[in-house]
C-alpha cells in the first residue's frame, strides 16, 4: 500500500511540474505578445456615454426601416435638434451608471470604491447614480463594506437608483436597501433577509483512526465551533448567540434605510420574486433596468463608470492556476471563528 501512495505521490509530482512548465512557458509567450502594446496596465476609470450607444442602435434600424425621404427628413430633424441643443446654455442633467455583481466576498467594491470616489468628486444633487446590482450576498463584513460605499451617495445627497434584474438576496438586499427607489424585474428575487453559517466537523473520523487533534487559545471565546476539535454545547449557545446579533444588526439596518418596510415580517430569511417584493414595500417599482435606462436616456445625459484593472498575461495564468490548487485542497481559517454568511 505504502508503495503505492509513493509512485501515485511521484506520479502527481510529475504531473505538476508538466502543467507548471505549460504555463510558464504559454505565459512567457503571451507576454512576448504583449509587449510593445501602447495600453496602459495601470487602474483607471472608463467612462462610456450611454445615450451614443442608443443613438446608433435606433440609427440603424431606421436605415433598415424609413424609406429614402423618411429617413432624410428624419435626418434633417435630428440635426437641427442637435444644433437648437448646442446653442442652448441649459446643460441636461446626468445619470452616472455602476454595474456590481456580487460574489461571495464582494470582490467587485474594490472597484466600486473607486467609481464612487470618481462620481463624488463631479456628481451634483440634481445628478443620480443608477446602480445595476446582482448578488445573492455572501460574507457579512464584505457586504457591509459594499453598503457602507454606497452610503456615501446618498450621504452627499445625491439620488440613488438600484435595480435589480435577476437577484439581490441577502447582503445584495443589504446593499440595495441603501437606495433612495429600488425597481426590480417582475421575476427577479430579492428578500433573504437572514444570516446563516455552516461547518462540517471530522473530530469523530479523527478519533476513529485515533489521531489526537490540540488547539491552544488565549480567550474563552477565541474559537467556539471547530473543523477538527470537539465541539460543546456552549461553544453552539455561544456561536448561535453571534449569529443571532448578526441577523438582529442586519434588521436594524434594514429599518433605518427602508422606513416603509416591516422588518419582521420580512426578515425570515425568505425570498419573494418582484411582483410580491412589492406587496412588502421591498420593492418601489417593478421595471427592468434596459427599460429604466432607455426612458431616462431621452431627457439626460448618461455615463457608465467602471474602474478597469488590466492584469498582464502571466497574472492571468498563474491566477488560474492558483484558483485549480486551492480548489484541490482544503483550507482553514486561522485564528477566527468560521465566516458568517448572509
Amino acid at each position: 500500500m505504502l508503495e503505492l501512495l509513493l509512485e501515485y505521490g511521484l506520479f502527481l509530482a510529475e504531473v505538476v511540474t508538466i502543467v507548471v512548465a505549460i504555463l510558464i512557458i504559454t505565459g512567457g509567450i503571451f507576454m512576448q505578445m504583449s509587449r510593445g502594446k501602447s495600453a496602459s496596465k495601470e487602474p483607471h476609470i472608463e467612462v462610456t456615454k450611454l445615450n451614443s450607444k442608443y443613438d446608433k442602435m435606433t440609427e440603424e434600424l431606421d436605415s433598415h426601416i424609413l424609406s429614402k425621404a423618411e429617413l432624410k427628413k428624419h435626418h434633417k430633424a435630428q440635426k437641427a435638434k442637435a444644433k437648437a441643443l448646442d446653442k442652448s446654455d441649459e446643460k441636461r442633467d446626468r445619470i452616472f451608471v455602476l454595474h456590481f455583481d456580487g460574489d461571495i466576498k464582494a470582490s467587485r467594491v474594490t472597484a466600486l470604491r473607486e467609481e464612487i470616489t470618481a462620481i463624488l468628486s463631479c456628481a451634483k444633487p440634481s445628478d443620480e447614480v443608477f446602480v445595476h446590482l446582482e448578488s445573492g450576498g455572501g460574507m457579512v463584513h464584505a457586504y457591509g463594506l459594499a453598503s457602507s460605499q454606497l452610503q456615501r451617495i446618498t450621504d452627499k445627497k445625491i439620488p440613488l437608483t438600484i435595480s435589480v434584474d435577476k437577484v439581490a438576496a441577502s447582503g445584495g438586499y443589504m446593499m440595495a436597501c441603501v437606495a433612495d427607489r429600488i425597481i426590480a424585474a417582475p421575476f427577479a428575487i430579492l428578500g433573504s433577509i437572514g444570516v446563516v453559517a455552516q461547518i462540517p466537523n471530522f473530530n469523530r473520523v479523527l478519533k476513529k483512526h485515533d489521531i489526537d487533534y490540540e488547539m491552544i487559545t488565549a480567550g474563552e471565546y477565541k474559537r467556539t465551533l471547530t473543523l477538527l476539535g470537539e465541539n460543546t454545547d456552549k461553544a453552539r449557545a455561544k456561536f448561535k448567540e453571534e449569529i443571532e446579533d448578526t441577523h438582529k444588526l442586519f434588521k436594524d439596518f434594514i429599518t433605518e434605510n427602508r422606513t416603509t418596510v416591516n422588518v419582521e415580517k420580512v426578515a425570515t430569511g425568505e425570498h419573494w420574486f418582484g411582483k410580491r417584493a412589492i406587496e412588502l414595500n421591498l420593492v418601489d417599482e417593478l421595471k427592468t433596468s434596459d427599460d429604466y435606462l432607455l426612458e431616462q436616456s431621452k431627457t439626460k445625459d448618461l455615463y457608465e463608470v467602471t474602474y478597469e484593472i488590466k492584469k498582464p498575461a502571466l497574472a492571468k495564468l498563474t491566477g488560474a492556476f492558483s484558483k485549480v490548487l486551492n480548489r484541490s485542497s482544503l483550507t482553514t481559517q486561522v485564528g477566527q471563528n468560521p465566516i458568517h454568511y448572509t
